[in-house]
């Protein structure tokens, strides 16, 4: 049995918010505040992740949005803006082409469509990520720095990259789902069906991501018929730390969609 926490904030069109690898919807701190000036933000805890629960830590990206559309169930939502971040990214790629009738507009966030024409990063990066769920939690998050952010966030805003580790540190995540979501992100694949999605999609990168190289964002606006593409280019993976003003121009973005 699957049960999944979630919560909302503000008042308009709603927006699905769904998060990335062993992360909870309480990652969302920094941009839910942007958002839900205008928007309904509905934040939630993937399976196995904060305070939702399974039973099974066996998941695909598949799975992940059928998770999602029963958010939108309870929550009483007919249809939403979707934005995803990294497998997140994933999840709302499978929702906008399983459940399309629910799906008004899609974010997409350093995320990739899968599959053998995903660029993959570098063999240090890989490394890293297969060890990290040995790691102590604190070990990790502080080894993470140099793949998740760029190298100018790194120089000027050691303070944000603090921050982040702190609540990130306050809330730790399963072992297993981790895996388990590891596994996800590695079968995930919807390259050849992304030309099905009719949602309006704005794609968002940092240029330099090393956890998801940018090539793949271009993939996957050339794909999405009348994608847009944002690169960002002075972030890295977690680009909402290292440039936030970009989260006023999604919120934008998602309020002219709707």
């Amino acid at each position: 049995m699957t049960r999944l926490h979630w919560e909302t904030t503000g008042s308009g069109d709603p927006v699905l918010m769904i998060m990335g690898l062993g992360l909870s919807g309480g990652a969302w701190w920094r941009t839910v505040p942007v958002l839900s000036r205008s928007l309904c933000v509905i934040t939630f805890d993937n399976r196995g992740v904060g305070r939702s629960r399974a039973r099974f830590h066996s998941y695909t990206t598949e799975a992940m949005a059928d998770d999602a559309v029963s958010v939108l169930d309870s929550a009483g939502v007919e249809r939403a803006h979707v934005y995803g971040f990294s497998l997140g990214g994933m999840v709302a790629q499978q929702l906008a082409l399983r459940h399309a009738e629910r799906v008004r507009s899609i974010v997409l966030g350093a995320t990739h469509a899968g599959g053998p024409r995903a660029v993959r990063p570098g063999a240090d990066v890989i490394a890293f990520f297969r060890r990290r769920a040995t790691m102590s939690a604190e070990d990790a998050a502080r080894a993470s720095v140099p793949f998740n952010y760029g190298p100018r966030c790194r120089r000027e805003h050691a303070d944000r990259i603090a921050e982040d580790i702190r609540r990130r540190l306050a809330h730790p995540f399963s072992e297993q789902a981790y895996r388990a979501q590891m596994v996800a992100a590695a079968l995930h694949n919807c390259h050849r069906r992304l030309t099905r999605i009719e949602a309006p999609t704005l794609v968002v990168h940092g240029r330099h991501d090393r956890v998801v190289p940018v090539a793949n964002a271009e993939i996957l606006a050339e794909r999405i018929p009348r994608a847009e593409l944002r690169v960002l280019d002075d972030a890295g993976h977690l680009y909402s730390t290292e440039q936030p003003e970009v989260d006023q121009d999604i919120a934008r973005f998602l309020r002219e969609a709707g």
